[in-house]
């Protein structure tokens, strides 16, 4: 191998270590892109100043074009449901409807519907929150099962699964031009083996801590919800979510009814007027204002990994790089699943990893015979398990913010959920693929 690619690929490896090192120490990600970005283009024989305004600039801008507006119907949606309680209530009619006994296991059905009908997991997580705060406080569990608990339920199975108005999914969807919901059956068993393997293993593990001796202990700053608190009808929340998913996925013609961002925004506005008098109408503007500061700020930290992909695409190593990924031995969907797993784990994001991985690898392994459908739900599901590597913002925000919980005390429960379970999914879906590639 040539003596500068090998410089090249040295300079990608350095730029992945700070990637992780510094997210993990809390530096701010654009200027963790721009220090990264400058070591892969002086390795990789890249202009310095070309690399920040072409090749940087190219990734940066364009994924903010094809997404913009579906973080932002997203973030409105999921404004919608925080500020009228409906994710709150849908939370609080799961458990009340499954009892103390399997409550555990409804803080992470709670998220996964929430997730699955459009809304974003830190909306989820700061909603289901306190009610998993209750429910493992009257039921005596260790407090630092929740990060794990919050984090399985709101970027696994749900996240990823066919038909379901996220990102992840819209991501894969328009770079391979198929739909959301491609690649149905076989995706559906995947994420239903991810839901039951991980429901099992969450209660198991509560389960084998409490014949332990472990018990709740509360934390300074916890506040328990107290029953008479004014929240929407259930069944009226979850209205809004189940229209929504049907709008996006049914289709006339072969044409979709409406497009993602289109369903999302219907399903604000239904989710505003069903209930409507749990809306402070003087702070509503500002409610929305927020929100569009909130999917700025959110989709621009994705633009900065992106980016910095971009970058790494045109640096001197990258084709072989590709190679190495595309040339794994076994079935092509294997390929793909690793080298998205591979991606979105350094970028500690799934989003962002599929952002990079879809325009990259999608062309490659059509170009073998995959279908566009196989590929899409394949890096769908692959991106939702290295992606929660403890350097992920979302894991971070969960398990020290939200909960304000120490990742030595909750990421081990959090990493066999987020990781483990989904890698198993994976390769489920792998096997699914190669031997019964033309299902719907």
């Amino acid at each position: 191998m040539d003596t500068s690619v090998i410089i090249s690929i040295i300079g990608i490896l350095v730029a992945m270590f700070f990637l992780v090192k510094l997210v993990m120490d809390g530096v701010n990600i654009f200027l963790i892109a721009f220090i990264c970005t400058a070591i892969v283009a002086l390795t990789g024989k890249i202009n310095l100043y070309e690399a920040y305004t072409e090749s940087y600039l190219t990734g940066f801008v364009g994924f903010l074009k094809s997404n913009f507006f579906v973080f932002l119907t997203g973030t409105f949606l999921g404004k919608a449901m925080e500020i009228t309680n409906g994710a709150k209530a849908i939370s609080q009619l799961l458990v009340n409807k499954l009892g103390n006994k399997k409550a555990i296991i409804a803080i992470p059905i709670a998220c996964g519907i929430l997730g699955y009908g459009g809304v974003s997991a830190f909306v989820i997580s700061f909603a289901v929150f306190p009610i998993a705060l209750q429910v493992f406080k009257e039921a005596d569990l260790p407090r630092n099962y929740i990060p794990g608990a919050l984090c399985f339920g709101c970027s696994t199975f749900a996240m990823v699964a066919p038909g379901a108005p996220q990102i992840h999914n819209a991501i894969v969807a328009r770079a391979l031009g198929t739909d959301i919901m491609a690649g149905a059956v076989n995706g559906f068993i995947a994420c239903a083996f991810m839901l039951v393997l991980g429901s099992f293993w969450l209660f198991k593990m509560i389960e084998k801590e409490k014949a332990n001796g472990a018990h709740f202990v509360a934390k300074e700053g916890d506040v328990f919800s107290s029953d008479d608190e004014n929240l929407p009808n259930g069944f009226i929340a979850l209205i809004p979510l189940i229209i929504t998913v049907l709008l996006i996925n049914i289709k006339i013609n072969g044409e979709n009814l409406v497009h993602l961002e289109t369903g999302l925004l219907i399903g604000t506005i239904l989710t505003i007027l069903l209930m409507n008098k749990f809306v402070d109408k003087k702070e509503l503007t500002e409610d929305l204002g927020v929100a569009i500061k909130s999917s700025v700020f959110s989709i621009t930290n994705t633009c900065a990994v992106v980016g910095f992909g971009s970058v790494v695409q045109a640096s001197l190593a990258f084709p072989v790089v590709v190679s190495a990924m595309t040339s794994i031995p076994g079935p092509p969907a294997s390929g793909v699943a690793v080298g998205t797993m591979v991606i979105a784990g350094i970028c500690g994001s799934a989003s962002g990893g599929l952002g990079i991985a879809a325009p990259l690898l999608g062309p490659v392994f059509l170009a073998k015979g995959l279908s566009a459908g196989a590929i899409m739900r394949i890096m769908a599901i692959a991106s939702s398990s290295l992606d929660s590597l403890p350097h992920n913002g979302y894991i971070v925000t969960v398990t020290n913010g939200i909960c304000n919980e120490t990742h030595k005390d909750a990421y081990g429960t959090v990493f066999k959920l987020t990781v483990i379970v989904p890698i198993l999914a994976t390769i489920l879906s792998v096997i699914l693929f190669t031997l019964m590639p033309n299902l719907p």
